[in-house]
């Protein structure tokens, strides 16, 4: 918890350190109330001396005044460092998980994140809001009990006691609901997790007619998190109860022990009135400290949970020693004996890859389901390093690129068009910011997507709902081919890129791709054989190997592998 708290920065930490000040004051004059008060009872009002209840009763109305200037400076200052260590915490989860590999973010999940940058950061937010509590807490306790001491010693078992009573207690609800605020805090990511699923899935399943099904799949995760939040919520409400009762019980008891000593004469009035202020003092002090466990664990495992995403290590790091590109001349892109797989996986998703592929020529990428064609494509962007063997760029290896530099060479088209909230223009220039309207709607037209922008009321200022919505797939695929092309890179990556586009519209696409790409390394990953047979070089992959390199007409005649995917989508006449 202490290394989240570090990260609440200087100027947070300068402002929750006067905060402590207040609170420090705000306590001391607290302390001193009931003293005041005893002088009132003992030497004004029972010697009838009128000037020293005046005296004593206007320190009071100071110290009542510092008070409560104090507390709400202290609380206001606190409110701020929360909101503060909240923001930072938002903005380094978000930076991490977006600078993080693929390798880091998949343990935890989309969901379990998106809980961690939510509801695990506000639950420390709380815990800073009340942090004034756990310095208020021992220094008025531990001053109440020094103070109750000095003003009457006979009566001290009784805080003894009542300190063991309500430490038994706490200590018992603490055991019961420590294990609970861990499985809340999970139960809470399965809910999550249920519900992202869903709605992203909504068609699917409205078309299986499964909506019944996900509904009590949803209810039951709603049930379990209710369930424990109950348990939680039942377990707290016995302490604040219990708590008054060991206090008004304790009220009694003085009083009681009280009557007999000042009878004897051995205890006066005014020390009585001030001993049952400082016991007060002394259990609200507890009082605070049964709150702060309720809090400090809840806490702790949310800074448990947010120091996991936080200190998570990648395995993709940027050179020491960075070497630079070749400027000019012909780019190539080659795998030299390249082989890689998954963390923790025992086989290889790709083993013993080389080939080159060089500017001006499109290189294919096709074979069967879970060949490994994605993967390929991955590693030349650095989601993933390889295992063994080189990629290289120009003759450099990319790992000894900067990642920032690599990644502005090439325009990936994923293999699922993702878009962002935002116009149309927008989502075109993320692949380029500075580019100007000119370039967007030339991307635009070589990508086949000016007829249905331009066809629209507002053009390419039309709004896109999130995720692109309000799109056809088809529609979706051209902007995300626009926001490569505006790049201009050395590297096209199209990864199964053209699926969701009819025929008609993937020969114009390709026919207008060609001319633009002629100085660039385009690789493109595909299902359709008809959308590759007049690519300059195709690679044929199988289990992961490659099977055969070479044009249409080469792999045809020579490889089998690849006769047979033809084969599964064309007739021999088609092909002759």
């Amino acid at each position: 918890m202490i290394k989240v708290f570090k990260r609440m920065g200087k100027k947070y930490g300068g402002l929750f350190a006067l905060a402590i000040v207040f609170i420090f004051i705000q306590t001391m004059a607290d302390l001193s109330l009931p003293k005041k008060m005893q002088v009132i009872i003992d030497e004004g009002i029972t010697m009838g001396n009128t000037d020293m209840i005046w005296q004593a009763g206007l320190q009071m109305l100071l110290y009542a005044a510092i008070v409560s200037v104090s507390a709400v400076a202290a609380s206001l200052l606190a409110s701020v460092c929360a909101s503060g260590l909240a923001r930072n915490l938002r903005r380094d989860i978000f930076t991490k998980v977006t600078g993080a590999t693929n390798n880091q973010v998949n343990p935890f999940g989309t969901a379990s994140l998106i809980t961690r940058t939510t509801n695990d950061v506000t639950q420390l937010q709380q815990l800073v809001v009340i942090s004034r509590l756990m310095i208020m807490a021992p220094v008025m306790g531990i001053g109440g009990i020094i103070m109750a001491v000095s003003t009457a010693p006979s009566l001290s078992w009784i805080i003894v006691a009542v300190i063991a009573v309500v430490a038994v207690f706490v200590a018992l609800v603490l055991r019961k609901g420590n294990p609970l605020f861990k499985a809340q805090q999970k139960k809470l990511d399965t809910l999550n997790q249920v519900m992202r699923e869903d709605l992203t899935g909504v068609r699917v399943i409205r078309a299986f007619n499964r909506t019944e099904k996900e509904q009590k799949r949803f209810e039951a995760a709603n049930a379990d998190l209710t369930g424990t939040a109950l348990k939680i919520s039942r377990l707290m409400a016995v302490m604040m109860p219990v708590t008054m009762l060991i206090m008004n019980l304790t009220t009694l008891l003085v009083s009681w022990v009280s009557a007999g000593l000042i009878d004897q004469g051995s205890l006066d009035v005014g020390q009585m009135s001030a001993f049952i202020q400082y016991v007060m003092q002394i259990m609200m002090s507890l009082i605070m400290v049964s709150m702060i466990f309720v809090f400090i664990p809840r806490a702790a495992v949310s800074a448990d949970r947010i120091n996991k995403v936080l200190e998570s290590q990648g395995e993709i790091f940027d050179p020491k020693a960075p070497k630079a590109l070749p400027a000019g001349g012909q780019s190539t892109l080659e795998f030299r004996d390249v082989t890689f797989r998954f963390q923790g996986a025992e086989e290889p998703v790709l083993s013993h890859i080389s080939f080159t592929a060089r500017a001006g020529q499109t290189t294919a990428i096709i074979g069967a389901t879970g060949s490994g064609k994605t993967t390929l494509v991955d590693l030349v962007s650095r989601f993933y390093d390889v295992e063994s063997g080189q990629i290289l760029l120009d003759g450099v290896d990319i790992r000894e690129i900067p990642q920032e530099e690599l990644h502005k060479r090439i325009g990936l088209v994923p293999q699922k068009a993702v878009l962002f909230t935002g116009t149309i223009a927008e989502n075109i220039r993320f692949g380029k910011s500075d580019a100007t309207d000119e370039e967007v709607r030339h991307a635009a037209q070589i990508a086949q997507a000016a007829d249905f922008i331009e066809s629209k009321p507002d053009g390419y200022d039309a709004l896109l709902a999130q995720g692109g919505v309000n799109l056809s797939g088809g529609q979706k695929q051209r902007l995300s081919i626009a926001r490569a092309l505006v790049r201009r890179p050395e590297v096209y990556i199209f990864d199964d890129s053209f699926s969701a586009l009819d025929f008609k519209t993937d020969a114009k696409l390709r026919a207008a791709l060609k001319d633009e790409t002629e100085d660039s390394i385009t690789l493109i990953v595909a299902q359709r054989v008809s959308s590759i047979m007049h690519a300059e070089q195709i690679l044929v992959l199988a289990d992961g190997q490659l099977a055969g390199v070479g044009t249409h007409k080469e792999l045809y005649e020579t490889c089998p592998v690849y006769k047979e995917i033809v084969l599964s989508q064309h007739s021999e006449e088609e092909i002759a």
